[in-house]
């Protein structure tokens, strides 16, 4: 039994990997969101690591996965936790040191949404419905409604800390259709930061919403 320990983006709220969770136990594993304080202005992402190591425990056969702004969380609890194997899914990426704050414009990320945008048809400005929630099935959606949180400021500045990417396997699963971090734009972050080319399958921002049959059967895949 592997034990899948799964990482949300911004505002932290475990209700993102819902749909998933269920389909991961179902084929005989442990899968455990961890629930993080999105909207706390005192948390950063040293308080972000202690949850989710607390989440790991003592287990030794972890599969750490993180989506969107999880990807800043997970090379703090790779360095600290007994983990297999590392799944990032729409993540942000990050270098030794640098902040959430800064990857926005140290990656070229808004020219490369803009560009995107106007390539595809669908608005540069943005608006939740245009670019988290155009996949994603209209009761999912309502579902989530009392889950959101926003995202607070002290996370943006706080540096991730850590030497460089850990060496565990490591997989990056993109959605075809993301918007807010178009796939030609993951495909070049990756390369550039960690050498890797991403996996993509159908789904957009929120892949664990829009499509988590695809994205438990990715993490399944050995």
């Amino acid at each position: 039994m592997t034990t899948f320990i799964l990482i949300p983006g911004a505002g932290g709220t475990a209700w993102y990997w819902s749909h998933v969770v269920p389909l991961l136990q179902a084929a005989g594993h442990e899968a455990v969101a961890v629930d993080l304080p999105g909207d706390d202005d005192g948390a950063g992402l040293p308080e972000y690591t202690r949850l989710v190591l607390g989440a790991i425990g003592e287990r030794s056969d972890v599969v750490l996965v993180a989506q969107s702004l999880g990807g800043f969380t997970a090379p703090l609890v790779c360095w600290k936790a007994s983990v297999r194997e590392l799944v990032l899914v729409n993540a942000m990426i990050p270098a030794p040191g640098e902040t959430p704050g800064a990857w926005w414009d140290n990656t070229g990320w808004d020219a490369a949404r803009q560009a995107a945008a106007v390539a595809n048809g669908y608005s540069t400005e943005f608006d939740d419905d245009t670019y988290f929630l155009h996949d994603v099935p209209p009761d999912i959606a309502a579902e989530g409604e009392p889950h959101q949180r926003p995202e607070a400021n002290a996370v943006f500045g706080s540096p991730c800390d850590f030497p460089q990417w850990p060496t565990i396997p490591t997989r990056i699963l993109a959605g075809e259709a993301d918007r807010f971090f178009p796939l030609d734009f993951q495909r070049r972050v990756a390369r550039a930061r960690l050498g890797i080319d991403p996996d993509a399958i159908r789904g957009g921002h929120l892949l664990a919403l829009a499509n988590p049959r695809g994205v438990a059967d990715y993490l399944l895949r050995r």
